[in-house]
């Protein structure tokens, strides 16, 4: 990445009020970075203020909001001298449940969320990061890489931005932007409290007929997952993780962040499509 010694590095994390975010953005403003992010509260743009001495600087921005973004993206450049040497894109949501029985305007938002709200952020600061030569890490999941069964919006809309962030990369290449694909594993981050909330809430909505045919294995998942995210790498260290890659020269195409995450991605390099399928119900399970 391209600094300079004359002025401060910048960057800016989406989801920067909790969990992985909130950790990324502090690690960054230790290492000396003048962090810009988002939230979803004022409550947690003042949390992080506090907790960072002012060196994190939230603003409360819905990143489906394509104009909000942008508003947020000038902002931001017009107190960095129009550069960013640092995007981290890590918002992002998830949509548990058997494709039969989601609602389609639930897998929506979740796309809305995960590729197009990230693609917004992505390419409203690119003048920013052009100007820097600066680099962007995407944080994206191994069930991009192999799929599991009910967490199929999950998979799906990190997959596809996986596949449009190695277009990015090569877009970009002539004007010296990096594109990383951080690739975590199940971390504790906030997120189980959330997940096992989503998880409820898919289980309660199923018709009779629904559970039926899909509870018992529903039920199953629920309770692995939840205990996967629970015993899952802690927050800080995922996001040190995260920075690694960050800063790491040359840039890495891709980094696993979490010993599950790395064993997950040679497998998949190294295994058939039975073999994944097989995998794939064994993680969860249901094997």
């Amino acid at each position: 990445m391209n600094t300079s010694e004359q002025r401060k590095r910048s960057a800016t994390v989406t989801g920067a009020g909790s969990g992985l975010g909130r950790d990324i953005a502090l690690g960054l403003a230790t290492k000396g970075y003048r962090v810009f992010g988002t939230a979803m509260s004022p409550e947690e743009i003042a949390d992080l203020k506090k907790a960072s001495d002012g060196a994190v600087i939230l603003t409360v921005c819905d990143i489906t909001n394509e104009a909000a973004v942008k508003a947020w993206a000038d902002q931001v450049a017009n107190q960095t001298d129009g550069r960013i040497d640092l995007l981290i894109s890590n918002a992002g949501i998830l949509t548990p449940g058997p494709l039969e029985v989601l609602p389609l305007s639930a897998i929506r938002r979740e796309f809305d969320v995960n590729v197009f709200g990230a693609l917004a952020v992505v390419n409203s600061f690119l003048p920013a990061l052009r100007k820097a030569r600066g680099r962007i890490v995407q944080v994206s999941t191994m069930t991009a890489t192999l799929p599991f069964p009910f967490n199929g919006p999950s998979g799906a809309s990190k997959a596809a931005f996986d596949a449009l962030a190695a277009v990015y990369r090569a877009e970009l290449k002539p004007f010296g932007i990096d594109v990383v694909l951080a690739v975590a594993g199940n971390m504790r981050t906030g997120g189980p409290a959330k997940t096992a909330d989503a998880l409820k809430r898919t289980a309660d909505r199923m018709t009779p007929e629904q559970r039926e045919l899909y509870g018992k294995a529903f039920d199953t998942f629920a309770t692995t997952l939840n205990n996967m995210q629970s015993s899952g790498l802690d927050s800080v260290s995922a996001a040190r993780r995260v920075i690694e890659l960050a800063e790491q020269v040359p840039a890495p195409s891709r980094g696993a962040v979490g010993a599950d995450a790395e064993k997950i991605l040679r497998f998949v390099h190294e295994s058939s499509d039975a073999e994944q399928d097989a995998m794939r119900l064994q993680v969860v399970g249901l094997a």
